[in-house]
């Protein structure tokens, strides 16, 4: 009796262990993930990863930094075009209003559609 006993507190202490890390590495992975996506410039995956994850870019932006940049920036640094425009069209006017002479020097072709969003 007492070895079923501690075989099930055993069990329940190592089901509480996984569960309490479980959400940080899953949170970790997505960053992950979204930088790779960005980096490629796939703009596809990068679609598809954030509806799958019901996430908006608007809420993961000041999150989330790939190299030390924010994910617009990594997107100029690594030239990725179509996933930057798209982040630009997802962001709200005063956040690109903020970034743009930033953005400007970083990737011309970025900081224009920026610029033209942000009016």
């Amino acid at each position: 009796m007492m070895r079923y006993k501690a075989a099930g507190i055993a069990s329940i202490i190592l089901l509480l262990i996984t569960q309490s890390y479980s959400p940080k590495v899953m949170a970790y992975n997505m960053a992950q993930n979204i930088c790779e996506y960005v980096a490629a410039d796939d703009k596809r995956r990068f679609r598809s990863l954030l509806k799958a994850q019901r996430i908006k870019i608007r809420s993961i932006f000041d999150e989330i930094t790939c190299n030390g940049k924010n994910i617009l920036f990594f997107a100029a640094a690594s030239n990725a075009n179509d996933v930057g425009e798209m982040i630009i069209k997802k962001l709200p006017r005063k956040v690109l209003g903020e970034l743009v002479d930033e953005l400007i020097i970083a990737s011309p072709t970025l900081g224009t559609i920026a610029k033209e969003r942000a009016g």
